[in-house]
C-alpha cells in the first residue's frame, strides 16, 4: 500500500492567484506532475489541510479537478485553519473522502484540528472520542493525519499555533500499540521525531516553504514537495519526502508574513 500526502496548497478563489509571489495553482500542478512521473504505484492521496487560501467552492472544485486531471487517485481531505470545514463537507464522498479510510491491513484516521476564526489548533472532545472509537473498533495498523503540529517544530513564530490539547491527543494515541504514526502539515517544512512507540512527521507544502528553526517569519528556498508512505501488511512503515526539481517562482523572500 503506497499513500501520498500533500498539504497546504493555499489555492486562491481564482486560477492564478498568488501567495507571496508564488502562483499556487502552478506549484500544485508541478507537484502533481512530479507525482505522475515518480509515484505510479501510489494507491491514495491525503490532503492534510489548508487546501484553500480562502474557503471558496471554486478553490475546492479546482483542487479536485486538478487532481483528477494530473494524478487521478482516490483522495481524502481534512480542514486546516485557512479552510472552512462546513464547506468541505458539502462535497460528496464520491469526489473526496474524509475522517476514516480502511484498507486490508491499515486504517487511516483523519482528525479535524481547525478552530474557526483562529490560527491555532485544537482537537474537539467529539473528535478525540471518534479517534478512540476507531482505535478500539479495529486493531489494524493505524496512521493518523491532522493539520496542526502536536509538538513544537523549532520555529517560534508558528509553534505558538500548536494543537492546544496536544498532550491529551498524544496520551490517547500512546495507549494503542497498533498506532504507527501521527502526521501533519501547517508548518510548511519537513520535521521528524517520535513519541513513545509511534513516529511524528510533518510534510512540506505544495507552495511556499517556511525556514526551519526560525524565530520570526522567514521563507526557505527549498522546493515544494510531498510525502510518501509505504505501508506493509506486518505494520512496518517507510516514509520520505520528495520535492520538485529546482525552479524559480518569483517568491517574495523579504516578506514578513503571509
Amino acid at each position: 500500500m503506497r499513500l501520498i500526502q500533500i498539504t497546504d496548497c493555499h489555492l486562491g478563489s481564482r486560477p492564478g492567484d498568488t501567495l507571496l509571489g508564488l502562483n499556487t495553482d502552478e506549484s500544485l500542478s508541478d507537484v502533481l506532475q512530479c507525482l505522475s512521473q515518480r509515484e505510479g504505484r501510489a494507491n491514495f492521496v491525503v490532503a492534510s489541510g489548508d487546501v484553500a487560501a480562502e474557503p471558496t467552492v471554486e478553490a475546492y472544485e479546482r483542487f479536485l479537478e486538478t487532481l483528477r486531471d494530473q494524478f487521478d487517485r482516490p483522495v481524502a481531505w481534512l480542514s486546516g485553519n485557512h479552510d472552512l470545514d462546513a464547506m468541505m463537507r458539502t462535497f460528496p464522498v464520491e469526489a473526496v473522502q474524509r475522517e476514516y479510510l480502511e484498507f486490508d491491513h491499515w486504517q487511516v484516521i483523519l482528525l479535524d484540528s481547525s478552530v474557526p476564526g483562529f490560527e491555532h489548533g485544537e482537537i474537539a472532545l467529539e473528535e478525540l472520542a471518534r479517534l478512540r472509537q476507531c482505535l478500539e473498533a479495529s486493531n489494524k495498523h493505524a496512521l493518523v493525519f491532522v493539520h496542526h503540529q502536536p509538538v513544537p517544530v523549532g520555529c517560534d513564530w508558528i509553534d505558538q499555533y500548536v494543537i492546544r490539547n496536544a498532550p491529551q491527543l498524544l496520551d490517547l494515541l500512546s495507549e494503542y500499540t497498533h498506532v504507527k504514526g501521527l502526521v501533519w502539515g501547517h508548518v510548511h517544512q519537513e520535521f521528524q521525531s517520535a513519541h513513545k512507540h509511534f513516529m511524528l512527521r510533518s510534510t512540506p507544502s505544495t507552495c511556499i516553504q517556511f525556514k526551519p528553526n526560525s524565530t520570526e517569519f522567514a521563507l526557505d528556498t527549498t522546493m515544494p514537495g510531498y510525502r510518501w508512505f509505504e505501508l506493509y501488511d506486518d505494520g512496518r512503515l517507510e516514509t520520505g519526502v520528495d520535492r520538485i526539481d529546482a525552479k524559480s517562482y518569483g517568491i517574495d523572500f523579504a516578506s514578513s508574513g503571509y
